[in-house]
């Protein structure tokens, strides 16, 4: 039987750590990349975690050359909207630009699947009581602008290296498992 390994970054995390759960329900094997700056390594235990940084193109290299992986689900990066005003310099370094790290590596191992942990501060302040997918994306915040310009970034790729993306739109996130 082949090994069906998945790269989770940001494992360590909450949403993170939760898909490693169904991801092994559902018969692959997860394997962490997290720098557990804000993840924790108790959430990683009993999967293979590489811990290192979105922005180390080699150790990022060396996972997929020693791994057989079928996809990416990335759900590392900055989260906190008042931090990237204040911050805006880390959320472009780690969230776009470690993105795009991540991205080159998927294109030189020819990986296609690609899940990525988008948000709904992509659009803004609407004038609207509910919002759905179509809604224009217009973010305020230097967070809502990384992860926007993210999904753009995605779209390209699809369109120039054969990438198969899918972009998840979060607005609250709650739930936890029973374990």
């Amino acid at each position: 039987m082949i090994d069906k390994k998945v790269l989770v970054t940001g494992g360590a995390g909450y949403i993170g750590s939760h898909v490693c759960l169904a991801l092994r329900s559902a018969g692959y094997t997860p394997v962490i990349f997290d720098n557990l700056s804000t993840g924790h390594r108790f959430l990683a235990n009993g999967y293979e975690l590489i811990i290192g940084d979105l922005n180390n193109k080699k150790k990022l290299n060396d996972i997929f050359l020693n791994n057989n992986i079928l996809g990416v689900l990335h759900f590392a990066g900055s989260a906190y909207v008042g931090e990237s005003v204040d911050h805006p310099k880390k959320y472009y370094q780690n969230n776009l630009i470690n993105t795009i790290n991540l991205l080159d590596c998927c294109v030189k191992h020819q990986i296609q699947n690609f899940i990525f942990s988008s948000t709904c501060a992509t659009y803004g302040a609407p004038n609207i009581e509910f919002i759905n997918e179509m809604q224009e994306q217009n973010p305020i915040n230097p967070y809502g602008r990384t992860k926007l310009a993210i999904e753009w970034v995605l779209k390209d790729y699809k369109r120039a290296y054969q990438l198969k993306p899918i972009i998840l739109r979060y607005f609250n996130v709650a739930g936890a498992d029973e374990n």
